[in-house]
């Protein structure tokens, strides 16, 4: 199947099977080029209605499911996303406009993985031993599923966004109701889909393609569902935690970041460099974890910012087809248009562009790769997400200038410390408050581990079993074996007459 076949696809899956919804069509656009790659009937807030009956209704059978049984299904749908690779890249590709060696490399390979993974950890609860904690009773944990899961999640990882929230819950024994952005929204379906060829029952897995402002809205108010998850930025995180709050709904969100890359004087520059450079242009920079704050050692300042403006000025921008291509498109005209006003404003603030800061000429919602360096830590570019291939630098004094800077952001998702020093790296690790540090490289993620933030950037995880734990209650049973009558703790309420 290629991105052809699905060009008319209904846009929303209810109840194991498409769903043709009475929203207005519309198009799904290739950044890269501007031209339509489908066409889908955006849901309504009646669809969503639709959906969450759906999931409550199939509850049952799958969290009264054998962890045997759902681990099963996740099997096999691992399975049969590894054979529909060439098509969840096709429609990645098309739909983000990110270079097919990502999506090939590291996108879809990595969401199989996740699928995989979460498909073993359906079968390993871990919890305390059922035992006589109070000595006349036994105590044992059981966990179950929280219920009807609604998540929502971006456009810039549409099928690893989606397996990241979807496949812990499902390996929880939840059902979900998915939102994801309207402009990205093909993977997801095609995941639902392979998921009913599975055997997920019907109703476990529904897709709602639709606005924020309405269908995302109305999934992450609705009465009906247990919890609300959430990938996407920190003030629509706070609007979606607000509206589920609202019924006192659990929430999970993975917001913003602005991650700090330090670099201390002993590092080894080289290697900075080309990492700094990674870690900032992975995605088009449209990574909530990406490399965008450089703090780099005094001493090494200069030449850092020189090598990276070198390696920057080779990046490759082209056909996101086109195996050589480095570096994709921002994903819409419109968005590409606030990270070059962003960059723009950035030298009435003391920020000097070494290089990029330009649009290219021609289709697409290109952006040169940018590195804006002497930024002043007030400055707009040092302090808010641009999610652009952007760059900005400043250089620190000390260590405890550089833990200083890296800590002065209301983020907290990830960071790096770049060092040859176990010692420094060890209080790199403890000191920078980030949900993941890494240690002489940036971005690298493993399905074993978890994902997520502090501050501004949310909480609870994503991925690892930690994950898993987002979407199960704990639940104490406490069992009498002694069979008497006169409990020995009634004589605190009442004495016998």
């Amino acid at each position: 199947m290629t991105v052809a076949d699905i060009a008319t696809h209904p846009g929303s899956w209810i109840g194991g099977a498409p769903v043709t919804t009475g929203g207005p069509r519309h198009q799904v656009i290739n950044p890269a080029t501007g031209a339509p790659v489908a066409e889908i009937a955006l849901a309504q807030p009646g669809d969503v209605d639709a959906a969450v009956a759906s999931a409550r209704g199939a509850l049952p059978e799958w969290s009264g499911a054998t962890p045997a049984e759902r681990s099963a299904v996740l099997g096999k749908l691992a399975k049969l996303a590894d054979e529909a690779t060439s098509v969840l890249v096709a429609e990645e590709v098309s739909q983000t406009g990110k270079p097919v060696r990502l999506a090939t490399e590291f996108d879809v390979p990595g969401s199989i993985d996740n699928i995989d993974f979460f498909a073993g950890a359906a079968r390993h609860l871990e919890g305390k031993a059922s035992a006589e904690y109070s000595g006349d009773h036994t105590s044992s944990i059981r966990r179950e599923a929280v219920g009807v899961v609604a998540t929502i999640t971006p456009w810039n990882y549409p099928l690893q966004m989606a397996v990241w929230k979807v496949l812990p819950a499902l390996a929880a024994g939840c059902s979900v109701v998915i939102k994801p952005a309207e402009i990205t929204p093909l993977t997801t379906l095609t995941l639902a889909r392979l998921a009913s060829e599975a055997g997920l029952p019907d109703g476990v897995f529904n897709v709602v393609t639709g606005s924020g402002a309405d269908v995302g809205a109305a999934l992450a108010g609705h009465a009906d569902v247990d919890m609300v998850t959430f990938t996407g930025s920190t003030p629509v995180g706070r609007r979606v935690m607000l509206a589920a709050a609202a019924h006192g709904h659990r929430t999970q969100l993975e917001l913003g970041g602005k991650a700090p890359f330090v670099v201390f004087d002993d590092a080894d520059l080289d290697a900075a460099i080309q990492g700094a450079v990674a870690g900032a242009l992975i995605n088009t920079g449209q990574d909530c974890t990406a490399a965008t704050r450089a703090i780099v050692a005094r001493d090494l300042y200069d030449d850092f910012v020189a090598g990276v403006g070198e390696v920057m000025s080779k990046i490759v921008l082209g056909d996101p087809e086109d195996p050589d291509t480095d570096l994709g498109p921002l994903i819409t005209l419109a968005h590409r248009a606030k990270v070059a006003g962003m960059v723009e404003r950035a030298p009435s603030e003391g920020g000097r562009i070494v290089t990029g800061g330009v649009a290219p000429e021609g289709p697409g919602s290109f952006y040169r790769p940018t590195l804006i360096a002497d930024v002043s830590e007030q400055s707009e570019v040092w302090r808010d997400e641009i999610f652009g291939p952007v760059l900005v630098a400043r250089a620190f004094t000390d260590d405890d200038d550089a833990i200083r800077q890296a800590n002065d952001t209301k983020y907290g998702l990830a960071a790096s410390a770049w060092t040859r020093d176990v010692y420094r790296a060890q209080r790199a690790s403890r000191e920078i408050h980030a949900g993941c540090v890494w240690i002489n490289d940036h971005i690298p993620i493993i399905s074993e581990m978890p994902h997520g933030g502090f501050g501004a950037s949310g909480f609870g995880k994503d991925m690892s079993q930690y994950s898993l734990e987002e979407y199960l209650s704990i639940k104490h049973v406490m069992s009498d074996i002694t069979g008497a009558v006169d409990k020995d703790w009634h004589r605190t309420i009442f004495t016998k007459r």
